[in-house]
């Protein structure tokens, strides 16, 4: 297995079990809008793009300036009435993410998220100063560009083959192979496995303390390991 020294996670869906929030949200802005109901499944289908490019990708009739912003409002609006009650860390995720750092890791978050709306749920859990570096989609570039990568691995000054890339959608995996990491899939979140191993993740996991058991050495199951890249 490579030497990795630096972790980066996806936020919702990877970390925060938020995807049910996301897809109701999404469904109250298009129905203010005035737009047609979009099923589950497509919804869950553009989490992970920052929020123009999957109002977009859900609704290409949403092709001027004015409609796109007050679609954006609605829709956090809707979604920070959700989270006066903050969506819940998945189970395993607070105590693996303290061991990866005092065992040493470099941790990051790149994420589809604003700007505003990260630093919102970081400082609510406390989180300001946890990670050594966050990327939001809308100071880089929406995934699957690799750019939000190259700019953790650019910061912490370490190679692609030293990086590990943890998501749970085809955006993270994807955005992973064309910066040259190495992506774990999740699939407890928006996509199910049979999607995500199109995308050649080294690893797939169905519980976050499984990433902390195979960085330790301690899972050899082909199972879980992918060894060989699919797609």
């Amino acid at each position: 297995m490579p030497d990795y020294s630096l972790l980066i996670f996806d936020w919702d869906g990877t970390l925060v079990d938020s995807v049910d929030r996301i897809v109701e949200s999404m469904r109250v802005a298009a129905e203010r809008s005035g737009l047609s109901w979009r099923s589950d499944e497509a919804i869950k289908g553009i989490i992970g793009l920052g929020l123009p490019e999957a109002i977009q990708t859900l609704y290409p009739e949403v092709d001027d300036e004015a409609a796109l912003a007050i679609f954006r409002s609605d829709y956090a609006e809707h979604y920070l009435l959700l989270e006066v009650e903050p969506s819940p860390l998945f189970p395993g995720v607070a105590e693996a993410l303290e061991y990866f750092r005092q065992a040493g890791y470099r941790l990051a978050v790149a994420t589809g998220k604003s700007r505003r709306g990260l630093d919102r749920v970081l400082k609510g859990r406390g989180w300001e100063g946890f990670f050594d570096i966050t990327r939001a989609a809308d100071e880089s570039a929406s995934k699957p560009d690799p750019r939000m990568l190259n700019e953790i691995l650019a910061h912490c000054r370490v190679p692609a083959q030293g990086a590990l890339m943890v998501g749970d959608a085809p955006f993270d995996l994807e955005m992973a192979r064309r910066a040259g990491m190495d992506s774990v899939a999740v699939s407890y979140g928006a996509q199910p496995i049979s999607v995500l191993r199109q995308y050649g993740p080294r690893l797939e996991i169905g519980h976050f303390n499984e990433l902390r058991a195979w960085l330790d050495g301690r899972v050899q199951n082909p199972r879980i390991e992918v060894s060989k890249h699919v797609g």
